[in-house]
């Protein structure tokens, strides 16, 4: 496996198996404030601290999409690959992201391949987020289309 560590990514600069690992990002309670505000996600497992004897999970524990949203964030910001499109990603909750966790990504190219235009191609991801435990909490794909590299001039 190959660890990229560029700033900026091109299809060819590609290859399943490449990997790379983004810095840590603490989540804090004006985080989450403002993401339950942002997003109007007002459910009461989040924003009443007071009722929560029935809830499966005891501490402040933040929603799966935040920590998604995060982890994209954080990817992108690791490399920057020459995306055109998000298209599609599966996801799974492993397990609870609390207040005050610091999150990392893991994203392993799993494929690539070529669109009928020449100018982008596809590649698909597996990201592993991982708590400072080293504990996987989230885990999904992303497939994007991405900017192949212009050809040289006169080529």
């Amino acid at each position: 496996m190959t660890a990229l560590i560029a700033p900026d990514i091109w299809w060819e600069d590609l290859q399943v198996g490449s990997h790379w690992l983004t810095q840590g990002r603490t989540i804090t309670e004006p985080d989450l404030v403002a993401w339950l505000n942002l997003t109007w996600l007002t459910e009461p497992l989040f924003t009443d601290h007071h009722d929560r004897a029935d809830s499966a999970i005891s501490g402040r524990f933040v929603p799966g999409a935040m920590v998604f949203a995060f982890a994209e964030g954080l990817t992108l910001g690791a490399v920057r690959i020459r995306g055109l499109a998000f298209l599609q990603s599966e996801l799974a909750v492993k397990g609870p992201t609390f207040l005050g966790d610091t999150i990392r990504v893991r994203s392993t190219v799993e494929s690539l391949r070529e669109t009928s235009k020449p100018d982008r191609s596809l590649c698909l991801t597996a990201n592993a987020v991982m708590n400072q435990s080293g504990q996987t909490v989230l885990a999904y794909t992303a497939l994007r289309m991405i900017r192949r590299r212009p050809p040289a001039p006169g080529a």
